[in-house]
């Protein structure tokens, strides 16, 4: 039996838009709710936010996938630079639970 320590900063998977995803060229992924302190800092909102074709916010990426607030090298050394206003569907990803789980195993394929 083997163990598996997961280190968030170390990691970054949970960060990219999945390569499934990125094939069908959905590009809107992580969805940002209406009262979300994000979109009240206007330096976070002008670099950070795209809008659907509904007006839906979401987090921009960049052509990799890659959120573009995440900073650093996959699988070696990263951080998130909005950390303290991350929206929620950021939030829900906890170290090795099952979303964490799928975004290792979708970038390592």
């Amino acid at each position: 039996m083997t163990s598996t320590t997961y280190d968030c900063g170390r990691c970054g998977a949970c960060c990219v838009n999945p390569p499934e995803n990125r094939a069908e060229e959905f590009h809107f992924w992580v969805e940002i709710e209406r009262d979300a302190a994000i979109l009240r800092r206007k330096d976070l909102l002008r670099k950070l936010v795209t809008f659907d074709g509904d007006g839906v916010p979401h987090l921009r990426v960049a052509r990799d996938g890659r959120c573009l607030a995440l900073s650093g090298a996959l699988f070696s050394r990263v951080r998130c630079t909005i950390y303290a206003q991350r929206p929620h569907p950021c939030r829900r990803v906890q170290p090795g639970d099952a979303n964490c789980e799928r975004a290792r195993a979708a970038l390592r394929r």
